[in-house]
């Protein structure tokens, strides 16, 4: 049996761990609010239109920040046409996904959905179609107390007291093509500066997230950011990281190594952010939001050719991808990729929350079932928390087209001082072989095990599509506490948590 020792010292943290990595995100797009989170209709949701049954899910899998509302979705949007009463809210055309936007739900629905849930706020404005002011009476509605137009506009419809959201994002995606009021860099870190300026006028307390690239393999990347960086540097908090992966096809050796890639992406962009505070002569140190991550799993152009078959419906069944074993470790590995970043990645969000590319599938006028992505979301957000230590590791590994020296046995390691609790997660990559991984922890007792689970499937394809527990997590008994050493075996293809007492 292959073997992977992994080495573990206390003093050696990597990072704090920032409760907001484990957001989420909600847009206009598709079945994602509409039958989503929000269904009226539905006997199960409750007396403001919210589906319980997603209420519970969410607070289960502890989600503690939500982006909202785009995405592509808000590059042609106008906050003002999703407030008020609802009667007199506009049907208008929905460019980026090229659907029919009733307006029914907007900015008040979805504040009283995150304080519902427990969630944090995070509101992206419009920097394709509108600007500074659009941006700045966004922030007035939001959280100015009284007195002024869009403060007392918010007062008259139902909402007293300013909600104070804290975390703004300085819209989404501007270097790409695809975006409704797409910019060059100079244009768009040029309007960024001015409308954060304007915005932390109206509120200090706010912090700001800036568009990086949409993805690594753009043209523009990364002389986008270090452009952007350098126009926005003094105004921004964070820089915004975007980054979905595919390529199921390409075997499984070389699709979950993709987790690399987003290391150097990572490493790309912290080198980049130096550069420009060395430019600067800054003390400030730039932090990191990706606030858009996820596995895709449909064929590139499939959503594109969803919308041309049935264009102009309201909340029309669009890229609702079915997640398999094998996406779910890549789901994970990402997850962990994060975490060795905690110095500098603060917020992370999952994307999406429901049906797209989701977490969460919701049948309309119906209940919901979990993807297999939903899993991993739920073990990192309830026990990643305190502190990421660095490890050292020896064990087998292997080389791809792509990636050299792939580890088998990808892992982190998070000590939770508050639970008195050393949390081990790790991904078997190996297809073939059930693998040993033997923990030394030399600055520990370890006094037991808490729990040790393993997330795997007879066949890497499989989904929870039909078989709604057919890829679930189930208890891991091979594992004992030896020497001071603990061993368990983690069987071919799977994700494993171990939590150690100590």
């Amino acid at each position: 049996m292959k073997k992977t020792k992994v080495v573990c010292n206390k003093k050696f943290i990597v990072g704090e761990i920032d409760p907001r990595l484990f957001g989420s995100f909600l847009e206009h797009m598709g079945r994602v609010i509409y039958t989503g989170i929000y269904e009226p209709e539905n006997a199960i949701s409750d007396e403001e239109g919210f589906r319980r049954d997603v209420l519970g899910k969410v607070k289960e899998m502890n989600v503690t920040a939500v982006r909202y509302p785009g995405g592509n979705f808000v590059s042609a949007y106008n906050w003002e046409d999703g407030v008020g009463p609802k009667e007199k809210r506009p049907r208008k055309l929905e460019l980026a996904w090229r659907s029919i936007e009733t307006n029914e739900f907007g900015t008040n629905e979805f504040m009283k959905w995150a304080r519902k849930v427990g969630v944090q706020p995070i509101l992206t404005v419009n920097l394709g179609t509108k600007g500074i002011e659009n941006a700045a009476h966004y922030v007035e509605y939001c959280n100015f107390p009284r007195g002024t137009k869009y403060s007392d506009m918010r007062r008259e419809h139902g909402v007293e007291e300013p909600y104070g959201v804290k975390m703004w994002c300085l819209g989404n995606e501007m270097d790409g093509k695809w975006q409704i009021g797409h910019k060059t860099a100079e244009e768009y870190g040029k309007l960024a500066a001015e409308a954060g300026k304007v915005m932390k006028l109206i509120d200090p307390q706010i912090e700001l997230t800036v568009c990086g690239s949409s993805l690594s393999t753009m043209p523009t990347y990364p002389q986008w950011d270090i452009e952007v960086l350098e126009q926005v540097y003094d105004v921004a908090d964070y820089l915004a990281l975007h980054q979905y992966y595919e390529g199921q096809d390409k075997g499984t050796k070389r699709f979950l190594a993709q987790t690399l890639d987003m290391e150097e992406y990572i490493r790309t962009i912290r080198s980049v952010a130096q550069v420009v505070k060395q430019k600067k002569h800054s003390k400030k140190e730039m932090k990191f939001s990706v606030d858009e991550w996820g596995v895709w799993a449909v064929p590139g152009n499939a959503v594109n050719r969803e919308i041309e078959a049935e264009p102009w419906m309201a909340a029309p069944a669009i890229s609702e991808q079915i997640y398999t074993l094998e996406d779910a470790l890549l789901f994970a590995g990402m997850q962990m990729v994060m975490l060795r970043n905690a110095d500098v990645i603060k917020i992370a969000c999952q994307s999406l929350l429901t049906n797209v590319s989701a977490c969460i599938m919701t049948e309309k006028n119906g209940g919901l079932w979990l993807q297999t992505i939903y899993y991993p979301f739920f073990y990192f957000a309830n026990y990643a928390r305190g502190l990421v230590l660095s490890s050292a590791w020896e064990g087998p590994a292997y080389d791809c087209e792509e990636f050299s020296n792939v580890p088998y046995i990808d892992h982190i390691v998070v000590w939770n001082k508050e639970r008195n609790e050393v949390v081990v997660f790790a991904v078997n990559r190996n297809e073939e072989e059930e693998m040993e991984m033997e923990i030394q922890l030399p600055d520990f007792e370890i006094k037991g095990i808490r729990e040790c689970i393993s997330m795997t499937a007879g066949d890497k394809k499989m989904t929870n599509e039909k078989n709604h527990n057919a890829v679930v997590p189930k208890p891991n008994d091979n594992v004992v506490l030896q020497d001071g050493l603990c061993i368990t075996q983690l069987e071919p293809l799977s994700f494993n948590v171990l939590r150690l007492k100590v």
